[in-house]
């Protein structure tokens, strides 16, 4: 399915860019696409001690990238990063945030901080 495959290289670029972002802004970036039990994670950063959990959307609008996102894919991203801390020396006593970041169309990225308050 060709839509497929073009969403799903889309998407990939997104990432990247927005994991180049972090990078710049002093981020370890500690996986992508990282995979438990409970769902993925696009990025999973580090800031000092802190794990920071990134979704990245991407659409023609920031706006509609923000609408992409539901309860139950958020649900899914704090039962995955809950697994990841999990298996940390400090568990879920872990210092985390949770952010979205939105990439448009013009590939401009608008970052969301602390997203699924």
């Amino acid at each position: 399915m060709p839509g497929g495959a073009v969403g799903y290289h889309a998407g990939l670029s997104a990432e990247e860019q927005v994991a180049a972002h972090y990078r710049r802004s002093g981020h370890e970036i500690a996986h992508r696409r990282w995979r438990g039990r409970g769902g993925e994670i696009d990025i999973v950063a580090r800031q000092g001690d802190t794990m920071v959990f990134v979704e990245v959307k991407a659409a023609c609008s920031h706006g509609r990238a923000a609408d992409r996102i539901g309860r139950r894919q958020i649900e899914r991203i704090y039962a995955a990063a809950g697994e990841y801390v999990a298996g940390n020396e400090r568990g879920l006593d872990t210092d985390m945030r949770f952010e979205v970041a939105l990439v448009d169309g013009a590939g401009r990225i608008e970052i969301v901080e602390n997203a699924f308050l």
